[in-house]
């Protein structure tokens, strides 16, 4: 998840999308599976105002928004350099604008990652927590997303959400400058997930369901 609370240096605040983790997070752990949450710095994850609005927030995010444990880690996250990659099957990037700014050039995201995926693992994201796929490689060198059928948050949708000024890059625009065969729904932010193998990828806020459903079907068949 995001550490970056602002698009860029403005004052504009953004943040993780709150549902975009406990959506995934609830999946996992009532398919058995134990989640550990962690941030690129460590620390506070800031959240997103708009993603707190009440078109958001259905029952599953009301329940975890009033766990107050479950809120109080979120305020002091693990760095995902303190993370044992070896421990891990699967990687799963959050989305929210700050993503933007914190993910594409971490080197310990991509670390961890690329050892995960290396090992056999799942890589995989929702929304703009594909900004953390842009410059993955895989053990050849050559980009992750390259002819892989990926989605993220798309440049029409980046315009219906009124911050297309805002951000540092188009999504969209970047998976392809990589070689990825980008694709996303007819109708903009409707649900949309799709699996390449063990790259799997939802395209925007409410595709957290679609795309946990399929890594956890990818986790089921590898077993």
């Amino acid at each position: 998840m995001t550490n970056q609370a602002t698009y860029g240096a403005s004052k504009h605040q953004t943040g993780l999308w709150l549902g975009e983790l406990v959506h995934f997070y609830d999946k996992a752990v009532k398919a058995g599976h134990t989640v550990d949450v962690v941030s690129p710095a460590g620390g506070v994850v800031p959240l997103d105002p708009r993603g707190l609005g009440r078109l958001f927030v259905d029952r599953t995010v009301r329940g975890y928004l009033d766990d107050q444990a479950f809120m109080d880690a979120l305020k002091a996250t693990p760095s995902v350099a303190d993370t044992d990659p070896d421990d891990y099957s699967t990687i799963f990037f959050t989305g929210g604008h700050g993503t933007m700014w914190d993910f594409p050039d971490s080197a310990d995201l991509q670390r961890t990652a690329q050892a995960i995926y290396a090992d056999g693992g799942i890589v995989s994201s929702v929304c703009h927590g594909a900004c953390a796929l842009i410059n993955l490689r895989d053990t050849d060198g050559n980009p992750l997303v390259r002819n892989r059928t990926v989605t993220g948050f798309a440049t029409v949708e980046e315009r219906l959400a009124g911050v297309k000024s805002r951000v540092p890059f188009l999504l969209e625009d970047e998976l392809r400058a990589k070689g990825a065969k980008y694709v996303r729904s007819t109708i903009p932010m409707t649900p949309h997930a799709v699996r390449d193998g063990r790259l799997i990828t939802g395209q925007n806020p409410v595709s957290t369901k679609a795309v946990s459903d399929l890594i956890l079907a990818a986790l089921a068949g590898t077993e």
